[in-house]
């Protein structure tokens, strides 16, 4: 290969290679064709926006540079990673019985929290219908009570009993299948939308969106479209304007509370679950809503959105003087997000505070069966009910090891990975041959892991989340109350990737926040490989050396070159100098659109590799895909055949069938993936793709997990120039606005 080995005395040295993309904070709109921002699936199968920039501007809330979609564009499936493809059977089943357990959880959720009594101090330094609304939010807010009070729970209570004899697993009811519209109430919407001159096509999600009688809420509110995903203000506005005639206006407060929840919606998807109220009115502002204030406070009034003011310090004494005012920030954001940080940093502090001391004798003798690093992290876990571990791939042995000592002292021990791939290195690590590892979708639906309690919660007494970097606020929540009073919890992962695709940043803010032991793995990832990203994520690009090739560097001048050698390394270079074969060499790539993104890229390598009429929606047997059974989670795959039932996929060793209406929507070639798709997965090789129009939206997390997704060889195809010291040096992970840190900091007491 003509190609220059970093390190190795080349022009194209580490300093020169280039790598883009987003740091996987960069919330990605619902436009076309920008730059990849993982999040963006957060809100659909795959929105190839990616830089919704902070909200500390306009930033996280503002739309995609990307190519101007149409309201009735379709996004192509397959934005986002994880997992969903590990149930046994037809994954359509799967994902609707996820569906279903996470609903059950949240009912349970918020039974707890109406059970809770005592008075709320809220909203004190507020005036006005703010401060009304602010005295009826169940929160724990200001810092000015601690959370136990606030909840009526002076002190933690075992809520459920581990069962004595071993649980036998039940099967999860299956979730009832999605019920499409009636078809006379899609005919009176898509009347409505053909007079709006809106696209008849969305008449089916405007429908599913907005339920019973949407023909006519469309036509009393025509604002009520922005709630169907891929929907700008602009094109709303339009739509109002073809309804409404002289009756629409920028000022008409029907438009300032649904861009107030539009705006709340695109936070999210960018990872915040809340906006401070300045960067939100700033963003009003910015779409043209003449008194942004009061369209905030519209949309709380109609209960579209909460408030909440959060003290800056909530450990400070209170003011001695009645006059003077406690410093706070105040914040706005949509009650499932606020629903689920404040379950989530209630459960966390159940497990902290409900640990029984009467059982210790086999964590005793699970923490002297293991040595080295594992044994730290189990006498850390013999103690605490929430323990954090850090490090890279190598670290992975170090829970696997805990989960094998565990399970050999009798304990009801279970690993969850984020996707089907991540089963394979703990497997291969544990002597446990993969029985008890599996995925977090897969454990939520009921698909994978040890079954339910009498009570509904995991009969688990250790549960270890690996890429827990990856657990969204609401996932994590589900998860952290589906587990019983006395068990242990252990989040690992690498603190260099992507964040979540969706909303929180839940590990980021458990390592902050101090609130528990925290086992910083010594295990150094080895070789070269290991050498170079090790260095990316303290900011340094080192020189290495690299003998085998494991690192090559080939400059491009341009983005029809970078494909082109994209080809080249794919499909004849790293099969005949590394000796692996194309279909064990993913590419990864900024974005889904552009002359180098997924889209172009995966084109070619079909033409190349699996050339063929696309016979069934552009597919055909062979084809490698990327399934998205849910926002935000990716299964690479590939095609096995097709029928009347729709695409027969092979994802991870699971049979998968996905209906024809799912196709477009859920299923993507997959030769070429975003650095989100891929993070979870390692392949034996990886070629990144870094072109030169992505050099704004390099950053430190994107270039660490692109290169960290290679096990024996990476090449970097870069026409950046010097673009990629500066993103490992300076361009650090966006902020995301959350409320964790501070729910977690009155409830549970900070560890030594």
């Amino acid at each position: 290969m003509e190609d220059g080995v970093i390190g190795g005395g080349d022009a194209a040295a580490a300093g020169t290679a280039a790598a883009p993309g987003s740091n996987g904070d960069d919330g990605a709109a619902i436009e076309d064709d920008a730059v990849e921002g993982g999040d963006a699936a957060a809100a659909a199968p795959e929105s190839d926006g990616g830089d919704a920039a902070d909200p500390g501007g306009v930033g996280g809330v503002s739309e995609a540079r990307g190519g101007e979609a149409s309201v009735g564009s379709v996004a192509d499936g397959g934005d986002g990673s994880g997992d969903g493809g590990s149930a046994g059977g037809s994954q359509r089943s799967e994902a609707e019985a996820e569906l279903a357990a996470q609903q059950v959880e949240r009912e349970r959720i918020e039974r707890r929290k109406a059970e809770r009594t005592g008075p709320i101090e809220s909203g004190a330094k507020l005036s006005g219908k703010a401060a009304d609304l602010l005295a009826a939010i169940r929160a724990v807010e200001g810092g000015e009570k601690p959370a136990a009070t606030a909840f009526g729970d002076p002190e933690p209570a075992p809520r459920r009993a581990a069962p004595a004899p071993e649980p036998v697993r039940r099967p999860q009811p299956a979730a009832p299948a999605a019920v499409a519209p009636a078809a006379e109430a899609v005919a009176a919407v898509r009347r409505v939308l053909a007079d709006g001159g809106a696209p008849e096509s969305l008449a089916p999600q405007v429908t599913a969106a907005l339920g019973e009688g949407a023909d006519a809420l469309l036509r009393e509110d025509p604002w009520h479209l922005l709630r169907v995903s891929g929907v700008r203000p602009d094109q709303a506005d339009g739509f109002a304007r073809a309804l409404l005639g002289a009756e629409c206006g920028p000022d008409d407060e029907r438009r300032g509370r649904a861009v107030t929840g539009w705006l709340l919606e695109q936070a999210a998807v960018a990872g915040h679950t809340a906006l401070e109220m300045p960067a939100l009115t700033a963003a009003l502002a910015q779409r043209a809503v003449h008194d942004p204030e009061a369209a905030v406070q519209d949309a709380i009034a109609e209960g579209e959105a909460l408030v909440f003011q959060d003290a800056l310090d909530p450990g400070a004494p209170e003011p001695e003087d009645d006059e003077e005012e406690r410093p706070v920030r105040v914040l706005v954001g949509l009650e499932r997000y606020a629903l689920a940080e404040e379950s989530l940093a209630d459960g966390l502090a159940r497990l902290v505070n409900s640990l029984s001391k009467d059982a210790s004798e086999p964590w005793e003798a699970a923490a002297a069966a293991a040595s080295g690093g594992a044994a730290e992290l189990a006498r850390a876990v013999a103690g605490h009910g929430l323990v954090l571990h850090t490090g890279g791939e190598a670290a992975r042995a170090e829970p696997a090891a805990l989960l094998t000592a565990a399970r050999a002292a009798g304990l009801r021990a279970f690993a969850a990975t984020h996707a089907p791939d991540g089963r394979r290195r703990p497997t291969a690590l544990s002597a446990d041959g993969g029985e008890a590892v599996g995925t977090v979708a897969g454990l939520l639906s009921g698909a994978e892991g040890p079954g339910r309690d009498t009570d509904g919660a995991l009969a688990l007494d250790l549960l270890i989340v690996l890429d827990a970097p990856q657990l969204d606020v609401e996932d994590a929540a589900i998860l952290v109350e589906a587990l019983p009073d006395g068990a242990r919890l252990v989040l690992s992962g690498d603190p260099a990737v992507l964040w979540s695709a969706g909303a929180g940043r839940v590990f980021a803010d458990l390592l902050a926040a101090r609130v528990c032991p925290q086992i910083a793995s010594r295990t150094p990832d080895p070789g070269p490989l290991g050498e170079l990203v090790s260095g990316i994520g303290v900011g340094e690009l080192l020189q290495v050396e690299a003998p085998g090739k494991e690192i090559v560097i080939v400059p491009v001048r341009d983005a029809g070159e970078a494909v082109h050698r994209t080809v080249q390394l794919v499909a004849d270079s790293v099969p005949r100098a590394i000796g692996v074969p194309a279909e064990q060499t993913v590419v990864i790539t900024p974005g889904h659109g552009g002359a180098a993104g997924t889209r172009a890229l995966n084109t070619v390598l079909k033409e190349r590799l699996n050339p063929g009429p696309g016979r069934f929606g552009g597919f055909d047997p062979g084809d490698r895909i990327a399934y998205s059974p849910a926002p935000g989670r990716t299964v690479p795959g590939q095609v096995v055949t097709a029928d009347a039932d729709g695409l027969h996929l092979s994802c991870a060793g699971v049979t998968v069938v996905v209906p024809k209406e799912r196709v477009e929507q859920s299923v993507r070639h997959g030769w070429a993936l975003t650095a989100h798709q891929a993070v979870g997965s390692r392949w034996p090789a990886a070629v990144v793709v870094l072109p030169g129009d992505a050099a704004q939206s390099l950053s430190r997390p994107w270039v660490y997990t692109a290169f960290s997704r290679a096990e024996r060889h990476l090449s970097v195809v870069h026409g950046v120039e010097q673009a990629l010291p500066r993103a490992v040096s300076e361009a650090l992970p966006k902020p995301r606005t959350t409320r964790l840190p501070l729910l977690l900091k009155t409830q549970v007491p900070a560890a030594n």
